[in-house]
């Protein structure tokens, strides 16, 4: 989700993958695969955070948990800094804000926000791939962090990506379901079912984007 005021954008959710020997979230190497039983399972799909007008605010996304995996919901962000989360939040211009920190093996940190002389401009939110940026210009946003392909589903797809950050002159959101920032009204959400963390907003009377909804993707072996 993203947040007001040079408002950092949303980090994406923790990105976690154990086929084909694909890379997980954060620089993490592909995992081990689970050995499930044959029985019903309980799927839990996370939800993206949701930004607040007004408040220079974003909540972080729910979790999205299989059995013993659970991928942590993207960063939020304070008045100030951007949250921990999956992959974190970017930092906000309140004042000198501090991106969030992502979680190991999932995601990146979100962009820093620096305060004068390079003001007016929020961090990027991390994403699976790569850290969110940081504003180097006055009123120049960082743009989100790029999330990461996987071919699971049968033809690369790619999600988590970061928020773009909010300014005068907004940034893009990460390849992978990142939503674009804004100046004032219409910030991007995340894609759904990507996880992609939404676009902060340099106005404090509209909310920044949302945050996408998590996907879980699980392919097995039916027969030897």
């Amino acid at each position: 989700t993203g947040s007001t005021f040079g408002g950092g954008g949303g980090g994406a959710g923790g990105y976690r993958n154990s086929y084909n020997s694909e890379a997980s979230g954060g620089g993490g190497s592909s995992e081990t695969g689970l050995t499930a039983t044959v029985t019903s399972h309980t799927v839990t799909i996370g939800g993206g955070g949701a930004s607040k007008a007004g408040s220079r605010t974003g909540d972080n996304g729910t979790n999205s948990v299989f059995g013993s995996i659970t991928s942590t919901g993207g960063g939020g962000t304070t008045q100030t800094d951007g949250n921990t989360g999956g992959s974190g939040g970017g930092g906000t211009t309140n004042s000198s804000g501090t991106g969030g920190a992502g979680t190991t093996n999932q995601g990146y940190a979100g962009g820093n926000a620096p305060g004068n002389p390079i003001h007016g401009a929020g961090g990027g939110g991390g994403g699976a791939g790569a850290v969110g940026v940081a504003p180097t210009t006055t009123n120049v946003a960082g743009s989100g962090g790029a999330g990461l392909s996987s071919s699971i589903t049968g033809s690369a797809v790619t999600r988590a990506g970061g928020g773009g950050g909010g300014a005068n002159t907004p940034a893009s959101g990460g390849a992978g379901g990142g939503g674009t920032g804004a100046n004032s009204g219409g910030a991007g959400s995340g894609t759904a079912n990507t996880g992609g963390g939404g676009g902060g907003i340099d106005d404090s009377n509209n909310a920044g984007g949302s945050g996408g909804s998590g996907v879980v993707i699980i392919r097995y072996q039916f027969q030897n």
